[in-house]
């Protein structure tokens, strides 16, 4: 079975620098990638920062150390949800995306491309 490594806020910004600025200013995080989409990130805990009104209303990020098992013990039980299967991303992940349902909420759920080789 999968281990959830991380459970990271996904916070929507209408200025990501600024709220970027916040966070490392007052806080003392650090940044992991930066540009319209960033992560910070201290004593190993993520908040990712997006523009507002690109996905959705709440979204959360859960990395995990086996995209694979957990896909394959999930996917038969995803009937009647909207669900995107497993894919890459550009920035070195593999995820799916899940609407939780009964809410406005998008969950990522992915593993590092590097931890998978």
């Amino acid at each position: 079975m999968y281990k959830a490594l991380y459970l990271s806020p996904m916070i929507p910004s209408y200025n990501v620098n600024e709220t970027k600025r916040f966070f490392v200013e007052l806080f003392g995080f650090e940044v992991a990638r930066d540009g319209d989409y960033v992560i910070i990130y201290k004593d190993n805990h993520l908040i990712h920062i997006l523009r507002a009104g690109d996905i959705g209303e709440m979204e959360f990020y859960l990395e995990v150390d086996d995209i694979g098992s957990l896909w394959d013990a999930i996917k038969d039980n995803l009937a009647g949800l909207k669900v995107k299967p497993p894919f890459d991303r550009d920035y070195g992940m593999r995820e799916f995306h899940v609407i939780v349902p009964h809410t406005k909420t998008l969950m990522f759920v992915g593993q590092s491309l590097a931890q998978r080789q």
